[in-house]
């Protein structure tokens, strides 16, 4: 459905993305992590077209966003990381305008927005005025304008960022039920919502993608070592030096004065077993023994380690290209709009009603 190919984006001497190649099969939810100022957004809007690249193509469902832009971007629908809206519109009326910008006819739009309205669950909030709604809601809005005009392949930049715990909530639901008839691409930095949502993950640093696969698959890659971590009554002054002696173990340690001890093993390794027959060998008192997998978060960090020096200068360059950019996601008066006004989750809306 999308094949992106040695996509780059270069501005001056900076390169805010490098080289990233990778497709998106039919049907597939697809996760796009990386730091704050990896190059996320930028990809996300070089494969909108709302960013032409400096290099490489992408092809959405076989057609050429560069030398074909009509019939790509009409199987892709956006959702931008901040959501532009008219505010002073209902939400009715700015849909309709939504369909209209999108060429379609208005029998096909009136039919269009009865259905996004219900899968949004916004037909209770139809003829509010957008200005009065809660931010989860708002993201609802943007969503619904999203797939209005029935695109196949649905693109979310950050779709749950600066929403309460009920509204991500809420918001993943929706994601999850909208993935399930169509492509879906969701780029983010919340590890959990990849976990939960995605069949894929792409992790993408420094404007390099450099991991591609599940999310077991990526685990996997990084379980070149486990960890055990035993609690033991009163551990006694020996109790490193025993287990360290235990075949597999590559470290041991004891974080804190307390009688926790943790060991570093081999992955092929499974020492359970052996730990617990040494405790019992050396007549201590075993209170806690679990290991711990390589998790998503491991993966990340493993991948994606930097000096936090280094992450200001990159989000600094990548920053300065995204606000500008933001100024063409939705057109600049859908920008203007939203940047003139304030928002509160105080107005009526989802947590209000």
């Amino acid at each position: 459905m999308i094949e992106a190919k040695d996509l780059t984006r270069r501005y001056g001497d900076f390169t805010a993305v490098r080289d990233v190649s990778f497709t998106v099969a039919d049907g597939e939810i697809l996760g796009i992590l990386g730091p704050n100022g990896a190059g996320k957004t930028t990809t996300i809007r070089m494969i909108t077209g709302f960013l032409p690249p400096s290099a490489g193509q992408v092809m959405v469902n076989g057609h050429n966003l560069v030398d074909d832009p009509d019939r790509a971007k009409r199987e892709l629908g956006y959702l931008p990381e901040n959501v532009a809206l008219y505010n002073e519109m209902r939400v009715h009326e700015y849909l309709a305008f939504r369909g209209r910008l999108q060429g379609m006819k208005r029998s096909a739009v009136g039919e269009a927005m009865d259905e996004v309205l219900r899968r949004c669950l916004l037909s209770e909030v139809s003829g509010q005025i957008i200005g009065t709604l809660s931010k989860g809601f708002r993201q609802r809005v943007g969503l619904a304008a999203s797939i209005l005009h029935g695109p196949r392949v649905l693109v979310l930049d950050e779709p749950t960022v600066g929403l309460d715990p009920k509204q991500i909530i809420a918001i993943r639901e929706l994601i999850r039920e909208l993935g399930q008839d169509r492509t879906l691409l969701l780029s983010t930095h919340i590890l959990p919502e990849v976990e939960q949502l995605c069949d894929r993950v792409l992790i993408i640093d420094r404007g390099r993608l450099v991991a591609d696969g599940t999310p077991s698959e990526l685990r996997q890659q990084a379980s070149g070592q486990s960890r055990l971590r035993l609690e033991i009554k009163q551990a006694p002054g020996n109790v490193l030096e025993v287990l360290s002696q235990l075949p597999g173990v590559v470290e041991a340690q004891r974080p804190g004065d307390g009688d926790l001890v943790q060991l570093t093993c081999r992955s092929d390794e499974d020492l359970r077993e052996v730990a617990f027959r040494t405790a019992v060998e050396q007549g201590w008192v075993l209170l806690e023994l679990s290991e711990k997998k390589a998790s998503l978060e491991d993966v990340f960090v493993r991948l994606t380690g930097r000096h936090q020096t280094e992450e200001n200068a990159i989000d600094g360059d990548e920053g300065g290209d995204e606000d500008g950019a933001l100024d063409g996601d939705e057109g600049g008066a859908l920008n203007g709009d939203e940047s003139s006004r304030g928002e509160s989750d105080d107005t009526p809306g989802e947590e209000v009603r």
